[in-house]
């Protein structure tokens, strides 16, 4: 029997860039090469927080006009094909897991959680970045959007994401740093605690999530807390006893 105390029965969910992996350097690096062949200077891991986390075509765009210049439409399929080359021979050139994900990701397992990751990254270059850091073996499915048939914000990503492992919205979590991880959360009826060292062009504190933390050592009690209130609040309403 699960106990509040324990994680037995639940599912957390993971975002993977800006929450699971740091991997801004990479995916800035790579962008930076495709900048400079076209006449632009690189741009600094600082810009990070306002290009990276949508995807590469949004990042494409949002680094063009970075340095001043609009992306011709024409262009963005060229450009895409050219960025993931050159990304899947770097994607682990830099990109690390955040402080505590390993330790934390073991106890959660060891407590009885089913984790997935759920992200808006294609699943076979998660799959990839996640092989060279040894980190898909912690997980029942790593699922992104071409899998799911759905991108976050899409309730749908995030709902088959739990459903792969076995899992229910009614007992479930996610993990995320961004807006569409919020969304997504939100729209499946899902609690969603917020990191705030990822990718995000809203400040984390107003992301709208139950929880906010500033690093994974903070996680487990906070996990415990969100899947005891949504246990209490789906728990039926029994008849009293005494009067029975």
């Amino acid at each position: 029997m699960a106990h509040d105390n324990d994680f037995t029965g639940a599912t957390i969910a993971f975002d993977l860039d800006g929450c699971l992996v740091d991997t801004a350097p990479d995916l800035l690096g790579t962008l930076n090469i495709i900048l400079a062949d076209h006449g632009h200077p690189g741009l600094p891991l600082t810009a990070a927080r306002t290009i990276v986390g949508q995807g590469a075509r949004a990042m494409l765009s949002r680094g063009f006009e970075a340095v001043g210049e609009t992306l011709d439409p024409a262009k963005m399929d060229a450009l895409f094909d050219c960025f993931i080359a050159l990304y899947v021979g770097r994607i682990d050139r830099e990109s690390r897991p955040y402080a505590g994900v390993l330790e934390v990701l073991d106890l959660l397992a060891a407590a009885g959680a089913r984790l997935a990751v759920c992200t808006n990254k294609r699943t076979d270059l998660s799959l990839l970045l996640l092989d060279a850091l040894d980190l898909t073996r912690r997980f029942g499915v790593v699922m992104g959007p071409d899998k799911a048939g759905a991108a976050k914000p899409d309730p749908r990503h995030l709902i088959a994401a739990i459903e792969a492992v076995g899992g229910s919205p009614d007992r479930a979590l996610m993990i995320g740093d961004s807006r569409t991880d919020v969304g997504a959360a939100v729209a499946a009826g899902v609690p969603v605690v917020a990191v705030s060292f990822g990718y995000s062009d809203v400040p984390p504190a107003e992301l709208g999530a139950d929880a906010l933390i500033d690093s994974f050592a903070e996680l487990p009690p906070i996990a415990r807390r969100l899947l005891a209130a949504q246990r209490a609040a789906i728990r039926p309403v029994l008849p009293d006893q005494a009067d029975a």
